[in-house]
């Protein structure tokens, strides 16, 4: 993502005055503008549809970063304690929820955006899902009216992530081994990329995209203090993981702030804990400086935020 160029939108939240500005074109990039799209009376887009979680960091990556991982999701009404409920990144043909033969349910996350809240999405579908018979493939519902989230669904443990290399968790049901599904596995599989996640920081995931690996790491502070904190390290040097890597820019998404590395491909993942974590302790340190940015840091900011790409 070199140079990436940045689209600064500002999002609507709950409360915000549409006045005259509901012609402009939504800030969600679907292309309608604002007053037919999120700016309805009944739709209000949540800048940061995670929050709460512990684990926000992880479901932005997974939302939007990772190729294909999977987590066991645990509910929160004692009614529903024994059903077992997995999250993935994807499913076939992008299907929000599916309830196999034996009553297990898969909930997918890179699905199209049905309101301006993501995590109602969510648990929308999951509701439906719930309330399903086995055997079930749930299609995208029309816009959702008021119902939970996944902060009111799921326990708040954080998740229990398996990253996986490709999409055939999908066959182990045989319900699923249609001819469109198949060809949907073929698509998937053909796009998905080697990836990592790293043990020794939160929500950092390793990636090889062939002549280079990246290192795709969300983080949870306020994009403003991050970028204030990325300009000081850059200022002296310190904005790189080692030797032969670059800080290639960030992608701002569901309102936090995730910065890429360019590595070297024939690095290993593993080999990428110890700079990692010790980039994450200059990071505190940089974020804990009440100091003013220098000329040269304001510099390295303005350069920094050049290399941003925001993901809709």
């Amino acid at each position: 993502m070199e140079h990436a160029v940045s689209r600064r939108r500002r999002p609507v939240t709950a409360g915000s005055p549409a006045g005259d500005s509901r012609r402009r074109p939504c800030p969600c990039g679907s292309g309608k503008r604002y007053k037919n799209c999120h700016g309805s009376a009944t739709d209000v887009l949540v800048a940061r549809p995670f929050a709460g979680r512990v684990d926000e960091c992880d479901w932005v990556a997974l939302r939007e970063l990772v190729p294909a991982a999977t987590a066991p999701l645990r509910m929160a009404d004692p009614a529903h304690a024994g059903r077992s409920v997995l999250l993935a990144t994807v499913l076939p043909v992008a299907l929000p929820a599916i309830v196999r033969a034996d009553g297990t349910i898969l909930v997918g996350l890179q699905v199209p955006v049905r309101s301006g809240d993501v995590s109602r999405d969510i648990g929308r579908a999951l509701q439906r899902a719930l309330d399903a018979e086995p055997g079930t493939m749930l299609s995208s519902a029309e816009l959702p009216g008021a119902g939970p989230r996944i902060q009111e669904l799921l326990d708040p443990a954080p998740l229990e992530i398996t990253v996986r290399q490709d999409f055939g968790f999908w066959m182990d049901d045989p319900e699923l081994a249609g001819a469109e599904v198949q060809a949907s596995l073929e698509r998937a599989n053909a796009a998905a990329l080697p990836t990592e996640r790293l043990a020794s920081v939160d929500a950092a995931y390793w990636i090889d995209a062939g002549e280079r690996a990246h290192l795709r790491w969300v983080l949870p502070q306020e994009e403003d203090a991050v970028l204030d904190a990325l300009a000081r390290l850059s200022a002296v040097g310190e904005l790189g993981l080692g030797q032969r890597t670059r800080y290639a820019g960030s992608f701002r998404t569901h309102g936090l702030m995730a910065p890429v590395w360019d590595l070297p491909p024939d690095v290993p993942a593993t080999e990428w804990e110890a700079p990692a974590k010790e980039f994450a302790g200059r990071l505190a340190e940089a974020l804990a400086d009440p100091a003013p940015l220098t000329d040269r840091q304001r510099r390295a900011r303005d350069g920094i935020r050049s290399r941003q790409l925001t993901l809709r």
